[in-house]
C-alpha cells in the first residue's frame, strides 16, 4: 500500500484537521502526518499551498492522489478501503449518517464563531449566546436521533465509530472546553469519544504545543 500523508494545522485549534486525523487513526490506517502551524507567520499559506491548491488544511496525500477538504478526505478514504466499515452499512443508517456530517460540515456558524476549539484551555460559560444555543441543540437533538433509531450495540452515533463520529468529535472538544452543561444521556457519547485512545492521543499533543491564534484565545 503506498504510503498515506495528512498535512494538518495546529491540533490545539484546527478543528478541521482533527476530523479525518481521528478518523484515520481509529480504523488503523498507518500515515505521515505533516504539521503546519497557522497563523504564526507571513508564509504559512505558502507552506501549505505546497501541498493543498486549496491553501488550507487538512489534505490527504495518497500516491498521485491529492485530497482536500474533511469530508472529501473521508469519502475518499472510505472509497479506497472499501473492507472497512467507514459509514453504518444499513442503508437508513447510512444516509442518515452522511446527512449529519455534511450538516456539521456546512453549519454551525455561530458556535464555530463563538467556542472556537481549544484543548489547552477552560472558558466556562464563554461564547455562550442565544443563537450558539440553539445551535447547541440542534446537535444535541442530532447525538439523541441518532442514538436512539440506530446506536444499538455501541456508544456511538450508530453503535460502532463511524465517520459521523469523527465529525462531531471537534464539538465534543467544545464543549469540553466551553462547560456546555448537557443531560446525562449527551454526556455519556462525550465520554465516549473522550475514551477514544486516538482521542486522548491528540488531546496531549495539542496540550504540548506552544502556539498561540490570539483569534482562539479569550
Amino acid at each position: 500500500m503506498t504510503q498515506l500523508t495528512l498535512v494538518i494545522g495546529n491540533k490545539n485549534y484546527s478543528s478541521w484537521s482533527l476530523r479525518p486525523w481521528l478518523v484515520m487513526k481509529q480504523f488503523g490506517l498507518e500515515f505521515n502526518e505533516i504539521r503546519i502551524p497557522l497563523y504564526n507567520n507571513l508564509d504559512y499559506s505558502s507552506k501549505i499551498r505546497q501541498y493543498s491548491p486549496s491553501g488550507k488544511v487538512p489534505v490527504l496525500l495518497h500516491d498521485t492522489q491529492t485530497v482536500w477538504d474533511s469530508l472529501a478526505i473521508c469519502e475518499y478514504l472510505a472509497e479506497t478501503f472499501l473492507t472497512l466499515q467507514w459509514w453504518p452499512e444499513d442503508e437508513a443508517a447510512r444516509a442518515f449518517a452522511r446527512s449529519i456530517s455534511a450538516e456539521m460540515h456546512s453549519g454551525f456558524q455561530n458556535l464555530r464563531q463563538n467556542m472556537p476549539m481549544n484543548c489547552r484551555t477552560k472558558y466556562p460559560g464563554k461564547g455562550l449566546t442565544s443563537v450558539v444555543q440553539q445551535d447547541i441543540d440542534r446537535i444535541t437533538s442530532i447525538w439523541q436521533e441518532s442514538r436512539q433509531k440506530f446506536g444499538a450495540g455501541g456508544n456511538f452515533l450508530f453503535g460502532n465509530f463511524t465517520i459521523a463520529d469523527g465529525f462531531f468529535a471537534p464539538v465534543v472538544l467544545r464543549f469540553v472546553a466551553y462547560d456546555v452543561q448537557l443531560d446525562p444521556v449527551y454526556r455519556d457519547y462525550v465520554e465516549a469519544i473522550l475514551a477514544l485512545p486516538a482521542m486522548q492521543e491528540w488531546i496531549k499533543s495539542a496540550q504540548s504545543e506552544t502556539e498561540i491564534i490570539s483569534q482562539y484565545e479569550f
